[in-house]
């Protein structure tokens, strides 16, 4: 059987969700691997949204905290907001009660990738603080390390992403993922399918 590797997502203006498709692509690249885009549910009203100009949601389907546990893995991308994971990601795993409680997810590999508005804006504390999450629901977190290679060493240019995971930087929601970040997420994609399908295999 595939692994089934789910890409569970928070994205207000679109750019994690611009990551959660090179993403997908990454882990589809991968013979045997299958992937699965949702986002999670939206807690702010259409009238606040329409004011903080944030566009309308695409089509991926809305996710519940029970439909986790189908996956052999999952990647779970969001902004930061103040050097944490954004409410609407926090709201969702604090409704993963029930999974917590019969340990649902324990032992299946989870990786993370972020978009942050500047370079001190929480490319590393928003994963840090995400690791508690992952931590508590006994998941394996699967960092994508220095695997992407020389191209995380680049100063000539400014770009997101780290040893954590695959990033952008959205600056004031005018700057979109670079070639390199779409690259890395890609990367991280097929990656963390790898690494599932190992898991997998040996289980």
């Amino acid at each position: 059987m595939a692994v089934k590797v789910y890409v569970v997502y928070y994205s207000m203006y679109g750019h994690v969700a611009k990551l959660a498709d090179e993403i997908k692509k990454g882990v589809s690249s991968v013979e045997g691997a299958e992937a699965k885009i949702w986002q999670v549910p939206e807690t702010l009203p259409e009238e606040v949204l329409g004011k903080m100009g944030a566009p309308p949601k695409l089509d991926a389907p809305i996710i519940t905290p029970q439909e986790l546990a189908e996956a052999d893995g999952i990647l779970f991308g969001f902004p930061t907001r103040f050097g944490m994971m954004a409410a609407q990601m926090k709201a969702f795993f604090d409704a993963t009660g029930g999974l917590w409680r019969e340990q649902s997810l324990a032992g299946k590999p989870a990786g993370i990738f972020f978009s942050t508005g500047t370079q001190g804006g929480g490319q590393e504390t928003t994963a840090l603080t995400t690791v508690t999450q992952l931590t508590h629901h006994g998941m394996v977190f699967v960092p994508v390390g220095y695997t992407f290679g020389a191209k995380l060493f680049d100063m000539e240019k400014v770009q997101g992403g780290s040893p954590y995971g695959a990033g952008t930087f959205a600056a004031d929601g005018s700057r979109w993922p670079s070639e390199m970040e779409l690259e890395h997420a890609f990367h991280q994609g097929q990656y963390f399918a790898g690494i599932a399908k190992k898991l997998k295999g040996a289980a």
